[in-house]
Parts: C-alpha cells; sequence; structure tokens
C-alpha cells in the first residue's frame, strides 16, 4: 500500500514533469535568441507590428481582405496568416519595454517551442494513459519525452523553424498535437455538439499545411488506442467539416496554378522526386543528421555554451531521475500505441514535405538533415518514436535513467550546434545590418541626426540585399508602418514614400 506521505502527489509530479516540458526547449534554443531575422521577417515583424500595434482587431479583416490574392498565388491560411500577424505583433509589442525586434521574434519563437514541448508530453500521456488525465501521476514517458524533443530543436539551416517562422510553426504543430489529445480523450458525444465538432474540423482546413495532418493523426491515434466506438461520432463530424472545405480550396488553388505562377513552397509537385523525398525526410528529425546541417560550413564549437547546456539540463534532469520512481509504468500495449501515433506524425509530415518542389530541391542537393517546416511535426513525432521503442522493452528504471543521461547529453549538443548556427549567420554584414536596424526601430530618435542615420541604415540596406525597387518598396512599406506608429513620422524622411506625408 502507497501511503499519501510516502512521495510528492500526482499534482506535484505533473507540475514538474509540465515544467521539464517547457524549460527543456528554453535551454537549446537560448543560445540563438540573438539570431538576426532572416527572409521575410527582415519586413513583416515590422509591417504587423507597425500597422496593428495600436488596433490589434484590424487583423480579422486585413486578413480576410488579403485572401483573393493569396488564392491566386496558390495559398489559403486565413486563420493561420491571423496566428502568423499575431506572432510578428507580440515580437514587436516587446520593443514597448526597449526589446529589438530581433530578440523579440526569437523570444516568441522559444516560448511557441516551449508549448510544443508541453503538447508533446500531453499527447504521449494521452495515448498511453487509460485512466483521467491529470488525475493519476504521469507515467515514465514523461520523465523521457521533454529531453528527447528537445534534442531534435536544431537550427538545421536557414529553413527550419528553429530560425524561421518558429513562432507560427511551433504554435501550429503545438494546436495540432492538443487538438489530438484532446480528441483521443473525448468519451461519447451529444447530438447537439456535432455542428461544433463541424466548425472545428472547417477551422483545421483554414489554418496551415500542418493543420491538414491533425486528423489523420487522430483518427489512428483513436485506433490505436482503442477508442474507436466512444470516439468515431466526433471524427465523424470533424472530417465532415473538413473535407468540404479543404477539398474546394485545392481545387480552386490547382486551377490558379494550372494557369499560372504559385508560390514555390505552396504549389503541390507530385512526381517521381516525391518518393525518393519521402525516406530522407521521414530520417531527417534525427538530430545527428541536423547537427550536421548546422554547422555546415565548419567553425569552432562554443565549449562555454556545452558546460552551460549541460549544467542547466543536469537540473531538470536530475528531477527527472528523482521522480522516476514514482512514475507510472507503461504496458507494451500502450507503448505500441505511442509508437504507431508517433510512425504516423512522422510519415504525415514526411509526405507533406515530399510533396514541395524546394524540400525535393533540398533531397537532390543531399541535404538529408535540413529543416523545413515539416520539422515542427517530425520531431515531436521522433522524440515519441525514441520514448516509445524505449517502452517496447519494458525498461527498469535504472535503464530510462541511463537513457535520460544520453538525451539531456544530445540537447546539450544541439545547444551548441545551435549556437554555432547563429555565430555562422552573425558574421554575415547583412545579419549585422539587421540588428542595426532592430535597435534603430526600438530606440527612435526623432532628431535630424536620428533620420540622416536611418536613411544612412536604409541606403546600406538596399546595397547589400538584390532585388532593386521591389526590396527597397518592401523596406519602405515595413519600415514606415513602424516608424509612424512609433514616432508619427516615416523612417527615411527623404525617401519617396516619406516627402509629403
Amino acid at each position: 500500500m502507497r501511503f499519501a506521505a510516502a512521495g510528492p502527489s500526482a499534482g506535484a509530479l505533473w507540475r514538474r514533469a509540465l515544467l521539464r516540458a517547457a524549460l527543456a526547449p528554453l535551454v537549446v534554443l537560448a543560445s540563438i535568441v540573438a539570431l538576426a531575422p532572416t527572409a521575410d521577417h527582415k519586413y513583416n515583424v515590422y509591417w504587423h507590428g507597425g500597422l496593428f500595434h495600436d488596433d490589434p482587431p484590424r487583423i480579422v479583416p486585413d486578413t480576410l481582405d488579403s485572401l483573393p490574392g493569396y488564392l491566386r498565388n496558390g495559398n489559403f491560411r486565413p486563420l493561420g496568416r491571423m496566428l502568423e500577424k499575431l506572432v510578428d505583433l507580440a515580437a514587436y509589442t516587446l520593443g514597448d519595454f526597449g526589446v529589438p525586434a530581433n530578440i523579440g521574434l526569437r523570444l516568441v519563437s522559444i516560448a511557441a517551442a516551449m508549448l510544443l514541448g508541453v503538447a508533446t508530453l500531453v499527447l504521449a500521456e494521452s495515448v498511453v494513459c487509460r485512466g483521467r488525465l491529470f488525475r493519476a501521476e504521469p507515467s515514465t514517458v514523461a520523465a523521457l519525452t521533454p529531453f528527447a524533443l528537445a534534442a531534435g530543436l536544431v537550427a538545421s539551416g536557414r529553413s527550419s523553424p528553429v530560425v524561421l517562422f518558429g513562432g507560427l510553426y511551433f504554435t501550429t504543430a503545438a494546436l495540432v498535437l492538443l487538438a489530438v489529445a484532446a480528441i483521443v480523450r473525448l468519451g461519447r458525444v451529444r447530438v447537439r455538439h456535432l455542428p461544433l465538432l463541424a466548425l472545428g474540423g472547417a477551422a483545421l482546413a483554414a489554418v496551415n499545411e500542418l493543420t491538414y495532418l491533425a486528423l489523420p493523426l487522430a483518427t489512428v491515434a483513436v485506433v490505436a488506442r482503442g477508442r474507436w466506438v466512444p470516439g468515431r461520432r466526433a471524427l465523424a463530424a470533424l472530417w465532415l467539416g473538413f473535407l468540404p472545405v479543404f477539398g474546394a480550396v485545392r481545387l480552386v488553388i490547382k486551377s490558379y496554378c494550372d494557369t499560372g505562377p504559385c508560390y514555390s513552397a505552396s504549389d503541390v509537385a507530385l512526381r517521381p522526386a516525391s518518393l525518393e523525398a519521402f525516406p530522407v525526410r521521414a530520417i531527417a528529425w534525427l538530430p545527428p543528421l541536423q547537427w550536421q546541417s548546422a554547422i555546415r560550413g565548419g567553425g569552432a564549437l562554443s565549449a562555454l555554451t556545452l558546460v552551460l547546456a549541460l549544467a542547466a539540463l543536469a537540473v531538470l534532469a536530475r528531477t527527472a531521475q528523482r521522480d522516476l520512481r514514482r512514475l507510472g509504468p507503461v504496458g507494451r500495449p500502450a507503448a505500441r500505441a505511442l509508437a504507431v501515433v508517433a510512425l504516423t506524425l512522422i510519415a504525415l509530415g514526411a509526405a507533406l514535405a515530399s510533396l514541395s518542389a524546394d524540400v525535393q530541391q533540398l533531397v537532390a542537393a543531399h541535404r538529408w538533415g535540413q529543416g523545413w517546416r515539416d520539422t515542427a511535426v517530425v520531431a515531436p513525432g521522433g522524440a515519441l518514436l525514441l520514448v516509445a521503442t524505449a517502452h517496447l522493452a519494458r525498461p527498469r528504471r535504472l535503464v530510462l535513467g541511463g537513457l535520460i543521461a544520453v538525451l539531456v547529453a544530445g540537447c546539450a549538443v544541439t545547444a551548441t550546434v545551435n549556437k554555432r548556427f547563429r555565430d555562422t549567420v552573425m558574421a554575415s554584414p547583412v545579419a549585422r545590418l539587421d540588428d542595426r536596424l532592430a535597435q534603430e526601430v526600438a530606440d527612435f530618435d526623432p532628431t535630424a541626426a536620428g533620420a540622416a542615420r536611418r536613411c544612412a541604415l536604409r541606403a546600406e540596406f538596399l546595397a547589400v540585399n538584390p532585388g532593386g525597387a521591389r526590396v527597397a518598396r518592401r523596406f519602405d512599406t515595413a519600415f514606415d508602418a513602424a516608424a509612424r506608429q512609433r514616432a508619427g513620422r516615416p523612417f527615411c524622411p527623404v525617401t519617396g514614400r516619406g516627402q509629403g506625408r
């Protein structure tokens, strides 16, 4: 008999498990908190921040008004674009507290990765737990999952969500995993709830490509967990809401893409290269492959970063090791169900990526560990697969403790290669210029000297970023929006966009 005084309560064990799930990603991503913005981030954080800082609800009509143009270019994700603008607004708003947008972007991305860590743990426990979630102690899965996920959060190239659009894609992936966890735990639903579920299914078709994976994954998870009978009504309602929106939108997009150019990242390229890309993307989540991508180009690794990461992770690992004897066991049926869910998540993410022409080019160039937006779902899938495989052998708690140590070492390496990637990027004059621009917006100087300094930065930006009038137009649109919000004046008053206003 276990007495109440024998150890921590189930609630305390859950709080520590969830805290580890949030803090492990924070440790491995802290080394890139000062990474300069790249690609569209150079503009969007200032554009969206300046436009919506004083009127956030304006995000909704602004997004709906832009839908026809995006559809013509092969893109439909209205809810996803609203989320993207909210993420940019959050990063920009940190400037009100003296945080430049370059740092704000990374802080928001790290917060989203922490949410993903929590969501991954909740999904894992939703699959293996047979009782009411959060009422009993978590399982031993909870001791390994945070470190398994954090080890896979590698800055493996400029297209990785660790580097680009992390706030958007990590948050989206977390929503997918939490939605699946909720569906798995649903019991029988009443008829009056079916329209709401159908509306939820339609919403999943209007976020972005990652949310397309939620219902296939949920269907497999419900079957794997043996809850098909109570869950089938809810799944049917969700699918009935999802399919009409998804099908109609894909037909419209196909008609546009067949007659004109589409966004290369949005177009579906179903061809032999897709079959070649699938197995590569299915293993692209492996940390050693991603480490190689992160340090491509050579350079020294930081021993200090490795030591600091190990020290921080050791504190988390100690609590996990101490809790192991209090956590619930995981039987082979539950471990098999978790493995099925993990493999399905990996396969769905890899299939999504393999249909992209951009990814097919990465694979053709043998960049196997390169990150892409699918990493946001495949990394959790890989983490759950590692954890499930470990539990299929019914390991003793001593063995699980050793696995925690191995995963912690992997996390420390990930933090170190992330720092190396950050150093490589920041060695570029373009990145250093982007940081100077972020600081100039955060500490806006309304004097004539400030205006001259900003105009000089603008001229330098246009000189190092090819694109001519198109880049100049994007720069002025974005930075003028931020400058007018901050000080009621254009970023550079001697440009064409600034005169006469």
